[in-house]
């Protein structure tokens, strides 16, 4: 089994900060070749200006991730840079609040927009490229590989995150219904889904809610927050050819925290 993405072009989005910004950065010190794509172009330009050094083969893109227009500029812009794209990471991630008694509909379409069209969109242009540069290829070749990040408010309601909730419960779906259709062209498509992981999210809720750690740690059966680091290791495997018989699966990442958290805990 072999778990080395050596030389692998991928394509990385909300990998400004956070969880995104950590799977880039891991893929990249692990010798791919990494596009890193954000909406956010300050904090973009500064997560990956450290990068851009030395022999690692790492470029950047801002633009909306949302936007059709800007999801063909930033793979024209991986296939200017790399001439081939043979992993993608939908870790772009939009969270809000929201009522649950009276969701607002304009809301729950961007939360819909952002967190499942967004990159189900952007896996379906990034396989109609897979497919074509594998033109030639042998039979048992593997064409590419796409992991979507989500969390767990897809299967533990969160009332004040209803629309998140919807949106990512919505992305897992599209996760197994696009491997099954891309199978047949040997793309494969799974998705990470955590919590007790420091996202960017997170960070900024234990700055609001300090005391809200030891309620998460105690929730928690390993009992601790994890690094983005640790999500980047099991993303790599998805991706790697050690994977090449996995796909359609929702790889959880949580401590054990799916299995004693209480459904009104708030999951980041």
């Amino acid at each position: 089994m072999t778990l080395s993405i050596q030389g692998k072009v991928a394509i990385v989005t909300g990998a400004a900060r956070g969880i995104g910004l950590a799977i880039a950065r891991h893929f990249a010190e692990r010798g791919a070749s990494v596009m890193f794509a954000d909406g956010d172009e300050a904090a973009l330009n500064s997560a990956v200006s450290d990068y851009e050094h030395g022999d690692r083969q790492v470029r950047r893109f801002a633009g909306n991730m949302s936007e059709k227009l800007a999801m063909a500029n930033l793979l024209s812009a991986t296939l200017d840079a790399f001439d081939r794209v043979d992993i993608l990471v939908n870790a772009h991630r939009f969270v809000r609040n929201s009522d649950p008694l009276d969701t607002d509909m304009n809301a729950l379409e961007e939360m819909l927009r952002q967190n499942m069209l967004a990159g189900l969109r952007l896996s379906q242009i990034v396989a109609k490229r897979m497919i074509k540069q594998a033109e030639g290829e042998g039979p048992t070749a593997q064409r590419g590989a796409i992991v979507n990040i989500s969390t767990l408010a897809a299967r533990r309601p969160v009332p004040s995150m209803l629309g998140y909730s919807i949106a990512c419960a919505a992305q897992e779906q599209a996760t197994r219904g696009l491997a099954l259709a891309l199978a047949p062209h040997r793309i494969r498509v799974n998705g990470v889904s955590f919590s007790s992981v420091m996202s960017h999210e997170l960070q900024c809720a234990l700055k609001d809610d300090p005391e809200s750690r030891s309620q998460i740690i105690a929730g928690t059966p390993l009992g601790r927050i994890a690094p983005a680091d640790e999500l980047s290791e099991t993303v790599h495997y998805l991706v790697s050819d050690g994977a090449r018989f996995v796909t359609g699966q929702i790889v959880t990442v949580d401590g054990g925290r799916s299995l004693a958290d209480p459904v009104t805990a708030q999951i980041l």
